[in-house]
């Protein structure tokens, strides 16, 4: 993977602990160091806590995170309250791809009742291969940034 800071940062709530629990294997086998930022059981465990967490080390390693809750909403809406952080919610690999090629998007955002395991494992695998296209593109995450 083109990816040169090999750490990522997930977390999850209550709802999206399964998936959480099962990419952290994937990424373990994809060799990646993963820094769990909760929950640590499927016991009640409030999304904020979660977004803040990893908001906090992506933007202090710039490293990348993954954030799943139930349906991947109230996790992109916490996170991108962070300056710094573009997350972005996606059910679809063009999602992955253009949230990255475009956006430059450093959190993905999934939800564990709306997408597979499966999917989410590859949502995430194009999340990580894909790279910042830059050009017209800078300009506009450069936008964002101001606000």
């Amino acid at each position: 993977m083109p990816q040169n800071n090999k750490t990522i940062f997930i977390g999850s709530d209550h709802a999206g602990f399964s998936v959480k629990a099962d990419l952290i294997e994937y990424l373990g086998e994809l060799g990646f160091k993963v820094e769990d930022c909760g929950a640590y059981s499927a016991e009640r465990f409030d999304y904020p806590l979660a977004a803040q967490k990893v908001c906090a080390g992506v933007l202090e390693s710039k490293a990348k995170g993954i954030l799943v809750c139930g349906s991947g909403i109230g996790m992109s809406i916490a996170a991108n309250r962070f300056k710094g952080i573009r997350a972005a919610l996606c059910t679809h690999e063009f999602h992955a791809r253009a949230c990255r090629n475009h956006n430059n998007a450093n959190i993905i955002c999934l939800g564990e009742r709306l997408t597979a395991p499966a999917m989410c494992r590859e949502l995430v695998k194009i999340f990580l291969e894909s790279e910042f296209e830059g050009g017209r593109h800078e300009q506009r995450v450069e936008l964002i940034e101001k606000f």
